[in-house]
């Protein structure tokens, strides 16, 4: 594994804004659910859902966002806000915790191979094989950091715990 590819790192809490869907794909079938999340995405930049955030964000990133929540799996478009901050519409504010938090980087052609990869690289490799951290829950996000050369770069940020 190339270990550079990820580092630990200590973030304060902050709080994201997002559009969610739920998705309804089985969690094994990793082509349906990417199918899901890309048609949600398409969805979100074509109606001004993502427009309505990116003019009320904090900052230029884009998250996407999985969380569990009552025991569905849900999937957000959203962007780190004040914490007061609102848009029309359904919407749902996600405090993610002060703490460790795992963090991948890297690039894609597109937001969304960003993210497959990355959320490939943390959960299918990085995870399974720390040692001295573990991610037991909460949410986690692909954060779209801008683009250079062409290409989509970012990173993941799960909130994990020392084991």
């Amino acid at each position: 594994m190339n270990m550079e590819n990820y580092t630990l790192e200590e973030k304060d809490g902050f709080t994201v804004l997002g559009i969610g869907t739920e998705l309804k794909s089985d969690y094994t079938d990793s082509a349906g659910i990417n199918k899901e999340k890309a048609d949600f995405w398409e969805a979100v930049q074509q109606d001004g859902r993502l427009d309505t955030l990116k003019a009320i964000a904090a900052n230029d990133y884009i998250f996407a966002v999985n969380e569990a929540v009552n025991n569905k799996m849900m999937h957000y478009a959203g962007v780190m806000t004040e914490a007061e901050a609102s848009v029309p519409g359904e919407s749902r504010v996600i405090q993610f915790p002060k703490g460790e938090y795992l963090v991948v980087k890297g690039e894609g052609k597109t937001a969304d191979e960003l993210s497959n990869k990355l959320t490939g690289i943390a959960f299918g490799q990085v995870l399974p094989e720390a040692k001295n951290f573990a991610y037991v829950g909460g949410p986690n996000a692909t954060v779209e950091m801008g683009q250079r050369n062409g290409l989509v770069f970012g990173e993941m940020w799960i909130p994990v715990v020392k084991k």
